[in-house]
């Protein structure tokens, strides 16, 4: 029982530490951002990301978007917002939808800016309403339909399902 209780220990330390390790490299890449340093910022949110974290994939996609500290890619920025999207992340649904509205690495599509600036308004980004608002104007009302319907589609199936 007592090696048994040690292990438990021992496997609990180890499981704070990773987390406190994880808050100390994504608040180290988060102040780098801040002053500027985007290279650092690269290097402390790249291994999170990867590993799944969503912040991290948010600001990569963030960086990638906007040429910070790399070569602006759009696509590579569709691939972490798409991945912190897939999570939840209201910021990354709604900034798909910039990128669609605008055609940015992606044909332009209302349809899909207005389904993104959707999810992203119920997940809570209250920008993102007005967004998709201002979008549907451009838009006939069975495309709203068909935007509307691709939204609940994506957001019950845990964003699995949502015509990427």
């Amino acid at each position: 029982m007592f090696v048994m209780s040690r292990t438990i220990i021992f496997t609990l330390v180890l499981a704070f530490n990773a987390g406190s390790i994880w808050a100390q490299d994504f608040q180290k890449g988060f102040a780098a951002a801040q002053s500027g340093d985007y290279v650092t910022a690269l290097q402390g949110w790249r291994p999170l990301a990867e590993q799944g974290d969503v912040d991290a994939q948010y600001n990569l996609g963030v960086m990638y978007d906007n040429g910070w500290g790399v070569l602006q890619d759009y696509a590579e920025a569709m691939k972490w917002y798409r991945l912190a999207a897939e999570q939840g992340n209201a910021k990354a649904q709604h900034n798909i939808g910039l990128m669609y509205g605008n055609g940015y690495g992606v044909l332009q599509d209302n349809v899909r800016a207005h389904l993104w600036y959707n999810i992203a308004s119920a997940n809570g980004y209250e920008e993102a309403g007005e967004w998709r608002d201002k979008t549907a104007f451009k838009m006939p009302p069975a495309d709203i339909s068909e935007a509307q319907s691709t939204a609940r589609a994506c957001m019950s199936s845990n964003y699995k399902n949502c015509g990427w």
